[in-house]
């Protein structure tokens, strides 16, 4: 397995201090991805370099505001090859004009640009794969310009083992750094009950029965259709589950779950919620957290912010999540989709004696703290700058 950078010393700023590195990626609409461009963005600030990004820009655009990060709008999400020629003589100017020293790809379309710019200008060049990609020969070769990095970053060992087997890229040029959460945010020292209430109350729950829930937009990999089926095999309406998330314009799969609520009779007890804007609220009413995705995922950031909250988690042994959960100590991982024994981790879940749960708890906060952290993922990724500009 490739090794994490395990040290979390702080990064030594004397090696490049003040270079300018751009990241580039399709837009900062909301996503993984793009909360990840802004933490490292935020660290360069702090480290006292300059921090710089392009995209199509979106919503998550005024967060760079906050350390005065500059971004720079290029049509960067469109897969149009004359536009990513463009858009690659766009991106080399700016790396002339601004004196930017390293660049950082997070996405194939922009990299393709960026790839091109690098080279062009003679740049070190860093790329992040966030998950397995398709395997025709087509998609291969489209694919690819992600591993071309002159360090390539992956979020999990899971997705480093994927491209070194796939794309032979060796040791010296492949590092693991999972993704990192915000554990001030998703702490439960630092939720109200104020909060906690006007979120139940918001989803009608009642205070004696135990809260399943799934976070996730709705989409059939996601494993919602899973769950529903586990909840229909505990023969026990004495609980309530909520799913929490947006359809994201999927109205057809929406209708197909509630219709499967009905088929189950579980509409007393399923709530489909939509995008929650206080998630550290709504882990703090969850009993257990279930992330039931059918397709492995790169890093399964669900799983972590649970565990940040001290709720113990169900997640599907397969992908990142065999590298973020701790079965039996922090939660426990089931076949994906296996129904039968995902109903049999919820009903162990919902009856762990209050002591069981406290120790659960705490191994859970401990290994989102210790592993997964925003400063630990950014000290590492600035690490890695400084490696190719030392």
């Amino acid at each position: 397995m490739v090794e994490a950078l395990q040290s979390s010393t702080r990064y030594e700023g004397d090696k490049a201090a003040g270079a300018t590195v751009l990241q580039v990626l399709p837009a900062l609409e909301t996503g993984g991805v793009e909360r990840g461009t802004v933490q490292v963005a935020s660290a360069l600030a702090t480290a006292g370099w300059r921090p710089l990004v392009a995209s199509a820009g979106g919503a998550m655009v005024r967060e760079l505001d906050r350390f005065e990060a500059e971004h720079f709008q290029l049509p960067l999400a469109s897969k149009n090859p004359l536009r990513m020629v463009a858009n690659a003589d766009k991106l080399a100017a700016l790396i002339n004009g601004q004196g930017i020293d390293l660049v950082h790809a997070r996405s194939r379309a922009p990299a393709w640009s960026a790839l091109s710019a690098a080279r062009r200008t003679g740049k070190p060049f860093v790329t992040t794969v966030h998950s397995p990609y398709g395997h025709n020969w087509l998609k291969h070769y489209y694919n690819a310009v992600m591993t071309k990095g002159d360090r390539v970053i992956a979020i999990s060992d899971f997705v480093a083992d994927y491209v070194r087997r796939h794309y032979r890229v060796d040791d010296d040029h492949l590092v693991t750094i999972p993704r990192g959460i915000d554990i001030d945010l998703f702490n439960p020292g630092a939720v109200s009950a104020e909060r906690i209430i006007a979120l139940s109350q918001s989803w009608n729950l009642r205070a004696d029965h135990p809260v399943v829930m799934l976070p996730g937009r709705l989409t059939r990999w996601k494993g919602q259709g899973v769950l529903l089926e586990a909840l229909a095999r505990l023969k026990r309406q004495d609980f309530a589950c909520v799913l929490v998330g947006s359809d994201q314009g999927r109205h057809g799969y929406r209708a197909e779950l509630e219709a499967k609520v009905r088929a189950l009779d579980l509409e007393s007890v399923v709530w489909i919620a939509d995008h929650c804007r206080d998630m550290p609220a709504a882990y703090m009413l969850a009993d257990v957290v279930v992330s039931a995705s059918t397709e492995p995922e790169g890093f399964g950031r669900v799983a972590v912010e649970a565990q940040a909250m001290g709720r113990p988690v169900i997640a599907t042994d397969h992908g990142g999540a065999r590298e973020t959960v701790r079965p039996g100590e922090t939660g426990w991982l089931v076949p994906p989709g296996d129904a039968e024994a995902l109903a049999t981790a919820i009903e162990f879940a919902l009856s762990l004696a209050q002591d069981d749960r406290a120790w659960i708890a705490a191994n859970a906060r401990s290994n989102a703290v210790d592993n997964f952290s925003v400063a630990l993922m950014t000290d590492r990724v600035l690490s890695v700058y400084a490696s190719l500009l030392g």
